[in-house]
């Protein structure tokens, strides 16, 4: 088979392919990554492919294999990140916030807040408050954006419930 005819070939297929990646990834941006890795690796190892054999079935089983490395590789990259992030985040978090409190409460009174809040809540509350975006939150907890964003605003409103006694003094 030519490069042409595989090439025209493999094309015909990128409608379902377009399925099935969004199927795995369940967002356009990265179903469409997905799809052109596919699409590259099936071009770069055109010579294994068997002409007497299913394409389809060869493309979908690249993109099924291709989605399940980048998912093990994001998840070991996330546990590394999350186990060195942590203590330094906490610290990082800690400074920060002595340096920017200003008020009649102790930084110890606002911080036993904060560590008081459910791990649910204080995780994504402390990442955000030193700087990371939702959406960089969202990826490290493997969590929707919407719940992250939730649960910050929870956290927010916990807190200002909790220190409103110290404002009214």
């Amino acid at each position: 088979m030519t490069a042409i005819e595989f090439n025209t070939r493999m094309l015909k297929e990128q409608s379902g392919l377009k399925h099935f990646a969004l199927s795995l990834t369940r967002n356009a941006d990265n179903a469409f990554d997905l799809l052109q890795d596919t699409l590259v690796k099936a071009i770069s190892y055109r010579e294994k492919f068997d002409e007497d054999t299913n394409l389809k079935a060869w493309l979908f089983t690249i993109m099924k294999n291709t989605f399940i490395n980048n998912y093990r590789r994001q998840k070991k990259i996330n546990a590394m990140v999350s186990q060195g992030d942590e203590q330094q985040l906490n610290r990082a978090f800690s400074q920060h916030f002595y340096e920017q409190s200003e008020s009649r409460l102790t930084n110890k009174d606002i911080i036993k807040k904060i560590e008081s809040l459910d791990e649910a809540y204080r995780e994504p509350f402390i990442k955000y408050y030193v700087g990371y975006k939702y959406e960089d939150i969202a990826q490290q907890m493997n969590l929707p954006l919407g719940t992250i964003k939730s649960r910050i605003f929870i956290a927010r409103k916990i807190l200002m419930e909790q220190l409103a006694e110290y404002r009214r003094n």
